[in-house]
Parts: structure tokens; sequence; C-alpha cells
């Protein structure tokens, strides 16, 4: 369903009208800053959309596909996403801490830095190729998740379940075990040097070697 600026207006207009839409591709479709609650989504698709500033209330969207589109700061507010895929969007600065209990996702080659996650079931949660820096990952369930080959620099970890997470390849990820919890936690060999200069350590062949104490001098005879 592609749409032109005409048909904007229209569309939307349907949408804040009925309540459940099925095996629908909305395509190039600038929604920015609409309002919409209550709605239900089955096998969608958005592909190219505008859907800045967005506001989603009481929505479920199960099974369907946000493809090269900008959320940008949209809001979801007790909305259920369950087996949703987001490919190559704009997902940046985005507090997803008020989705509904146990969402279902996955990213791949998004953008979300600034976000903040919450609160929240990721077990299991594909993070791949997506650039979030400086996010926030607080007192999250992210085991078996995968952030295969993201950058992550600046972002913060605290309070989060880290067990069998996979940061391989990752940049830019520092993990404080003193205030997550980890397990056979795959990390990059520039994060494991990093935690271990953090705690005193230096790593041989990373770290310049440590000054070495000066002797003390001994006294001329008298």
């Amino acid at each position: 369903m592609a749409t032109s600026d005409g048909a904007d207006k229209a569309l939307a207009e349907r949408l804040q009208r009925e309540e459940y839409f099925a095996n629908e591709t909305f395509e190039g479709v600038d929604l920015q800053g609409l309002e919409l609650r209550d709605k239900e989504f089955y096998r969608c698709t958005f592909e190219s959309c505008q859907l800045q500033e967005s506001r989603w209330q009481r929505t479920v969207f199960e099974a369907c596909v946000v493809r090269g589109s900008n959320v940008t700061r949209a809001r979801f507010l007790s909305t259920g996403l369950r087996e949703v895929r987001f490919e190559g969007s704009k997902l940046m600065g985005i507090d997803w801490s008020d989705l509904s209990s146990n969402p279902e996702l996955s990213f791949q080659e998004c953008g979300l830095s600034y976000c903040s996650f919450v609160g929240l079931s990721l077990r299991k949660t594909p993070f791949l190729k997506c650039v979030a820096r400086e996010s926030n990952f607080y007192d999250l369930d992210l085991t078996d998740a995968d952030f295969t080959g993201s950058d992550l620099g600046g972002s913060n970890f605290r309070g989060c379940m880290l067990l069998r997470a996979d940061f391989s390849d990752t940049t830019g990820v520092f993990l404080d075990p003193s205030v997550n919890k980890l397990k056979d936690t795959r990390v990059p060999i520039e994060t494991a040097v990093g935690l271990a200069r953090n705690l005193g350590m230096l790593v041989a062949g990373f770290h310049d070697e440590a000054p070495k104490r000066a002797g003390r001098k001994s006294r001329p005879s008298p």
C-alpha cells in the first residue's frame, strides 16, 4: 500500500477509525506525530515509513516487520511486541521501558543510539550490526542475547543478567562484573583487556609496561 502525500491523511484517518489490521503493507507512509491507541496489527509490514515521534498506546504488533523506516523518539506505551523485526531502521531516542511484559523482538542494522531499555526480559533478543551508542541497558534479562557486530560505545549496562550473551565483534562495550551477572559471556579481546586494566592489571602485549620503582640509593660511606 504505497501512499502519496495526499493519501497520508486518509490513511491516518483510517488508522484512527479502525482497530484491526492484518496482512497489510504500509509503504512510504508519513505518520509523524500520529497518536494511536487500542489497535492490533497482525503480519503487517511498515516499509520506508516516517514514524518519528509517533505514539502507540495499548497496541499489539504480532509477526510484523518495520524495515527502512524512521521511528526516532516514538513512544510505545503498554504496547505488545510479539515476533516483531526491526531491520535497517532509525530507532534513536526511544524509551523501550514501557513495553508490555516479555516482548519478542529483534534488531538488525538499526540505529539504537540514545535509547533506554529498563526492567525488561529480552532473553535471546538479537541486536545484530546495530549502532547503539550512549544507550542505557538497566535491570534487564539479556540471557542468550546476541549483540554481534554492534557499536556500543558509551552505552551503560547495569543490573543485567548476561548469561551466555554474545558480544562478539562488538566495539565500545564495557561490562562491569560488579554490577552485572556474567557467566559464559562472550566478549571481544578489547573488552577483556579494558576490564583487566580497570581492575588494576596490565595485559602483556596490550598495555605498556608499568614503570619500575626505582631502588633506594645507597648512602656514601662516611
